[in-house]
């Protein structure tokens, strides 16, 4: 008889409320919402941390290609379209040759002697021409340098083209050594067709000589200068 009623009881038992059954939803929704915020915050700071970080790698190689390509201050360009052969060809049919005076410098911090070879040269436009520099490493232990450059007045720089160079290179000079760097260069034909360039006869190129040091990344960087990296570790 007790058997029975329990049967009854449990039959007649009222079934779990709607609030309950809702709340019990809503929790376990929100509790997702929350989960699928959280992992879109960690991924989007992991990204951000990916990208500065990239940036900051780039940054150098990026300021030089960006310099190189617009001539920003007073950068020569080296935008590849310049190079072609037909472009390589000295205007011979205007008297205007352009005076290129050269100079160079090193920074107080590097022991080395930096010289130009030559004074100047007078070249046409489209004329190509070979320049050389010494350096010298009057120290007793080998160091890298890196060079900076630039040409002025500022606004030749889009027509001021090397075709090779020792510049943003890295250059060890052993204890006592001492090398020749060429520069082969060219101004470019269209100098002569901007009105900008026609009170522009003179030309001066120069190259400051930076020990170098490796960034917080490991790359070979200016130890001072526009391009020296804050962070780096001792002089290489």
């Amino acid at each position: 008889m007790l058997a029975t009623r329990a049967r009854r009881w449990a039959h007649s038992a009222p079934p779990p409320r709607p609030q309950q059954t809702q709340r019990e939803a809503y929790e376990r929704a929100r509790a997702e919402h929350y989960k699928q915020r959280n992992r879109s915050l960690l991924l989007y700071s992991a990204a951000t941390v990916l990208v500065v970080s990239a940036a900051s790698y780039l940054a150098v190689p990026l300021y030089r290609v960006f310099c190189a390509k617009t001539g920003f201050a007073g950068t020569p360009t080296t935008d590849m379209s310049k190079f072609l052969p037909e472009r390589l060809v000295a205007r011979t049919d205007l008297d205007r040759r352009i005076r290129v005076t050269f100079n160079a410098d090193s920074s107080d911090s590097l022991p080395w002697s930096f010289e130009p070879q030559q004074r100047e040269v007078r070249v046409l436009p489209g004329e190509t021409a070979l320049a050389f520099y010494t350096a010298k490493n009057h120290s007793d232990e080998d160091i890298i340098g890196i060079a900076t450059y630039n040409v002025a007045p500022d606004k030749i720089a889009p027509y001021f083209a090397k075709v090779e160079c020792f510049c943003f290179e890295e250059q060890r000079l052993l204890a006592g050594e001492e090398v020749d760097l060429p520069l082969f260069f060219f101004i470019d034909q269209d100098f002569v067709d901007d009105p900008d360039m026609k009170d522009v006869d003179d030309v001066t190129l120069s190259y400051t000589f930076f020990r170098a040091r490796r960034d917080s990344y490991g790359n070979l960087v200016p130890s001072e200068g526009p391009l020296a990296v804050a962070g780096s570790v001792p002089a290489v």
